[in-house]
């Protein structure tokens, strides 16, 4: 049996759980949920809610969970689809895994990624965003392989997920499935513990909602943030999947 092990690579308040509710959806495909992010929390010693809950519930040592991302995928399925945030990726862990899967970029503009980030964490820094490793991880899949990783971006997936989906299925060697456009509204087995504090809306959703562009503004002491962040995201949205 051919096996597909995706490591979706996204930035905060993108539509990675949306997307992991797509994927969750087909029937050949195994999901999991920001599987460093325990690490990142124990390691960052950073206050998100439920903290102490998520080091406890889930494994803390990366050098764990790699030899799962990697390994036999779980409930005889063939396909693995990992969400993974880009700066839970510290530096420290090795990288030599990532070439055991396939790597691909879920990215949005800075200014509505900022805007709405600010609400949960007011002073955010650049790695914050996910923005600059996502961007560095681009580059060396692109030297590594000679071939430009897939990159969504999550408006193109809000004006038609039909048409995104299929075309990063294709890339990926997949057939796509009319299941990734909709889901049974809930909660999840496969839901970090964290679901509780983040995914109300998600867990409202049954299927990817409409693009609504935002008008907000960034506060000017973000200012050079966003410039930075811009850097990165306008190259990945010139690598970005089409219709």
């Amino acid at each position: 049996m051919n096996e597909t092990r995706i490591a979706m690579w996204s930035g905060p308040r993108n539509i990675s759980t949306a997307m992991l509710r797509s994927w969750g959806n087909r029937p050949d495909t195994f999901v999991c949920d920001e599987p460093l992010y325990a690490y990142y929390l124990k390691q960052t010693g950073i206050d998100h809610p439920g903290r102490d809950e998520v080091i406890a519930h889930h494994e803390s040592d990366w050098r764990k969970v790699l030899p799962w991302l990697t390994g036999e995928i779980p409930d005889g399925r063939s396909v693995f689809y990992q969400k993974h945030m880009a700066h839970h990726l510290l530096p420290e862990i090795d990288l030599g895994w990532l070439d055991s899967v396939t790597n691909a970029f879920l990215i949005r503009d800075p200014r509505e990624m900022l805007t709405s980030l600010i609400r949960v964490t007011p002073q955010p820094t650049v790695a914050d965003t996910g923005l600059p490793q996502q961007s560095e991880l681009f580059d060396r899949m692109r030297e590594q392989t000679g071939r430009t990783p897939p990159v969504l971006d999550s408006r193109d997936v809000l004006d038609d997920p039909r048409g995104l989906l299929t075309r990063l299925c294709e890339v990926l060697g997949l057939p796509f499935s009319d299941s990734m456009l909709s889901w049974e509204a809930g909660r999840r087995e496969t839901d970090g513990i964290w679901a509780k504090y983040w995914y109300d809306a998600v867990e409202r959703s049954t299927a990817f909602q409409p693009y609504r562009p935002k008008t907000d503004e960034v506060p000017q002491r973000l200012r050079d943030i966003y410039e930075e962040c811009m850097v990165h995201y306008e190259k990945l949205h010139a690598a970005r999947l089409r219709v």
